[in-house]
């Protein structure tokens, strides 16, 4: 019998053929600040409670979870406010699997995706393993969107789903609601605003909730991940239209949020206060590697995220591998003359502010602080 040794002895997709597999850099390194994580634990008294709910799942794990899973959509409604009901939320495994579910309903082979790059580089995966063709748009030179622009690009395009991250990853960039509500005109098909990294924008930033009414093609997802302190997890959501959730129920598997999960994202979501307090936290820690970076010699984007996207490094690849080789991970996210870190605990980023303002850019004539 002949043995497979590769993907090229596998009757794969052709659209597949030559792809890598989405993927940040994972080491054991005592500071990681490279994939946008929490890097708080959840706080003890939240734990118990977590595990209370997760004991209390276990003695009907026999049993097939609630398939509508009522009182995880119904805590999720009541958290967003917003005159939200439960009929209106949706959750997945992560925001990742609530993305693909929106694209299996409504994109898919003949169909295209949109997005302004750059922007989350699991979008395009998300396109390609649904079959649909996967179309960036532009940026100004700030990273940030105009209006009449982006309508422009998104009539051009006509695309049947377009993804608008808010704010932005990698760049922090926030979104304006003109810029929202002139796509939403512009586009036939569907408008999706993830606004993963919401909890960090300043507590007077208004959320794309407030856009639903009167616009059933229109949804916003969100995620544990960041301000839960719920990576582990894997619990990601959304709001709109009722209709909207029911396109999502022709497509997601059965059963696919288990009882554990549920019972775990409920009780952290009863204890929003408690984990809420980690977001300040984290502000604090961005504003002050902003702060940092500017003093020497960088340019660090606008943040209203938990992230740093920095230029002025005239040889990112070196920079990161000085940072690792001093036990600091961070992330180079492929733009010419930039690197992204995390904002981490307060001994985390003095950790990296430290490992930065040490090491020479191996460039030849410029330090590490010198802007290119």
């Amino acid at each position: 019998m002949g043995r497979v040794t590769s993907l090229d002895d596998l009757p794969l997709r052709d659209d597949l053929r030559g792809l890598t597999p989405y993927g940040a850099p994972q080491a054991p390194l005592p500071v990681a600040l490279n994939v946008n994580e929490n890097t708080h634990p959840v706080p003890d008294e939240v734990a118990d409670d977590i595990l209370d709910g997760i004991a209390r799942a276990l003695r009907e794990v026999n049993r097939y979870p609630d398939r509508e899973f009522t009182a995880l959509r119904q805590a999720f409604a009541t958290y967003l406010g917003h005159g939200l009901t439960a009929e209106r939320i949706w959750a997945g495994n992560g925001s990742n699997e609530v993305l693909q579910h929106i694209l299996q309903a409504f994109a898919g082979p003949g169909r295209t995706v949109f997005g302004f790059g750059p922007t989350y580089s699991m979008y395009p995966l998300l396109a390609q393993g649904t079959g649909a063709r996967w179309t960036a748009g532009t940026r100004e030179d700030d990273y940030s969107i105009t209006a009449d622009e982006a309508a422009r690009q998104v009539r051009a395009t006509d695309p049947d789903v377009v993804l608008l991250c808010s704010p932005n990853n990698p760049t922090g960039t926030p979104l304006g609601f003109d810029v929202v509500e002139a796509v939403y005109e512009a586009a036939r098909g569907v408008v999706i605003v993830d606004e993963a990294y919401h909890e960090f924008a300043p507590h007077d930033a208004a959320s794309a909730l407030t856009l639903l009414d009167g616009r059933p093609r229109l949804a916003v997802s969100r995620t544990m991940s960041k301000a839960f302190a719920f990576a582990g997890a894997r619990v990601g959501y959304l709001a709109a239209d009722p209709a909207f959730i029911d396109a999502l129920r022709l497509v997601r598997l059965p059963y696919h949020l288990s009882a554990l999960t549920q019972a775990a994202a409920v009780a952290a979501l009863r204890n929003s206060t408690t984990m809420l307090r980690m977001v300040d936290e984290i502000v604090v820690q961005r504003d002050r590697i902003t702060a940092t970076l500017v003093a020497l010699g960088y340019a660090p984007h606008e943040s209203w995220s938990n992230f740093v996207l920095f230029g002025g490094v005239d040889d990112p690849k070196a920079v990161w591998q000085a940072l690792y080789e001093r036990g600091v991970l961070i992330r180079d996210v492929g733009i010419p003359g930039h690197l992204r870190v995390t904002a981490g605990t307060e001994a985390e980023t003095t950790a990296f502010l430290d490992a930065l303002a040490s090491i020479s850019d191996p460039s030849p004539a410029a330090s590490v602080g010198s802007a290119s």
